[in-house]
């Protein structure tokens, strides 16, 4: 009788999560998740550098890879099969609103709206930003550190951007993950911070012998901020339909059965397939619920293995 290598009924999943991860963009260098090292983690602690973006609702993969027969002979006979165009897709809903679910969804570059300053000219995606505040070396990833007087321009629960000033750099800008990437120098010296994903909200501002030091709700997706880095105000987020800029993004989606098992799909590569979209659905008290809609296309990577071309690693982990 042949052996099974697992008795364990199909898994029943009731939702599924997403977790994102940086890509490295001017190299094409993915984040890399092991499922044999890390499968296991707790869904509400991921490893580094991945960031937990909640519940998705709606997941659904798509292979569009080719299979062509080969033929030969008189009359042609089917040899062997190749694979002549390889092609994955993936799409799901947003449960929340925030930062990173807007970006991506959005597909493009996700700007913050920061604070201007008075009587400037009106722009769609905010006009000229009040001036940016210096940092002090002594900053970290969750408090930030700064003259007391620029600290008191700010309040608890405000969004803050963090990052460099503009100098007319070229190429992918962004502090730990691109936002954007410019192909001829631009003159807003705020333009970092504008699309920058290293943003957070004010916890707590300091008093006293604390003066100037404010402590971030979460860490800083790029870790302690440089010297260079400076921090600016956000109203909110400003979305443009119709920009050049392609997200890319590694990706890892987890659905846990109820019997302790485990399916994984890691997408080392995905880049945005579709423009900024919401889905309505009905709410109680005649209210409707708009989720944020996301599709992707995977990306290849070589698996160094056996040097194979791959799209999405599949894993499962038995309970």
């Amino acid at each position: 009788m042949l052996m099974q290598d697992t008795d364990a009924l199909a898994p029943v999943v009731r939702r599924v999560r997403a977790y994102f991860a940086p890509v490295d963009r001017a190299a094409e260098q993915a984040t890399i998740f092991d499922p044999a090292q890390t499968g296991g983690f707790a869904l509400d602690a991921p490893p580094a550098p991945w960031i937990d973006l909640g519940w998705i609702a709606e997941f659904t993969r798509k292979c569009n890879t080719k299979v062509e027969p080969v033929r030969s002979g008189a009359p042609a006979v089917t040899k062997l099969q190749t694979r002549t165009e390889i092609d994955a897709t993936v799409s799901f809903r947003f449960e929340s609103w925030r930062k990173l679910q807007l970006a991506l969804s959005a597909g493009t570059q996700q700007m913050n709206l920061l604070k201007t300053a008075s009587g400037v000219t009106a722009e769609g995606s905010g006009g000229t930003a009040v001036a940016a505040v210096a940092l002090n070396t002594s900053s970290t990833a969750t408090v930030l550190q700064m003259a007391p007087a620029a600290a008191a321009n700010f309040a608890v629960g405000e969004l803050i951007a963090v990052d460099v000033d503009y100098t007319g750099q070229t190429g992918y800008l962004g502090a730990g993950l691109s936002g954007a990437c410019v192909q001829t120098a631009l003159t807003d010296v705020d333009y970092v911070r504008r699309i920058t994903l290293n943003v957070a909200r004010i916890a707590s501002i300091g008093s006293g012998t604390t003066a100037g030091a404010i402590t971030l709700e979460s860490p800083l997706l790029a870790g302690a901020p440089t010297s260079a880095m400076k921090v600016s105000g956000v109203v909110g987020f400003c979305d443009r339909e119709g920009s050049s800029f392609f997200q890319e993004w590694s990706a890892l989606f987890v659905g846990e059965g109820r019997q302790g098992e485990r399916v994984l799909w890691f997408y080392p590569r995905l880049q945005t397939m579709s423009g900024i979209a919401e889905a309505e659905t009905a709410a109680s008290g005649g209210y409707e619920t708009m989720r944020l809609a996301a599709a992707f296309r995977a990306l290849p990577v070589k698996d160094p293995v056996d040097g194979e071309t791959v799209v999405c690693f599949r894993s499962y982990l038995a309970g």
